[in-house]
């Protein structure tokens, strides 16, 4: 099943995840909508010792917050799809079949996966 990308709360995961990467200056940003419509964005952690990708940053900010599943991610990246280990995160959460937009850095959608 496609997302409607025309949609504004999709829009508006892709805004969210474009942002937190620019601010940040990280490889990616990341955001989620949980099934209240609540939204919970991150960037990719790079550290010495601990690294972690912005999709599974975003899911453990919306599960830390309580939420029992999602509607949609969107992940800003250079790279042409989501990495296989970030589907697995959005779906120990959300199950198969979750929607995952996936732009570019000016925020044009490059691809449409799903979990």
């Amino acid at each position: 099943m496609n997302v409607d990308v025309t949609d504004p709360e999709n829009r508006k995961l892709i805004v969210l995840a474009r942002s937190s990467r620019a601010r940040t200056g990280a490889r990616e940003g990341a955001a989620v909508r949980d099934l209240d419509g609540r939204t919970y964005t991150a960037a990719t952690v790079a550290l010495p010792s601990l690294q972690v990708s912005a999709l599974a940053l975003a899911t453990a900010m919306a599960v830390s917050s309580g939420a029992t599943g999602l509607e949609a991610a969107a992940v800003v990246t250079d790279a042409d799809a989501a990495a296989d280990a970030d589907l697995a995160v959005i779906a120990d959460l959300a199950g198969p079949g979750t929607p995952v937009l996936v732009a570019d850095s000016s925020g044009q959608l490059r691809s449409q996966e799903h979990t």
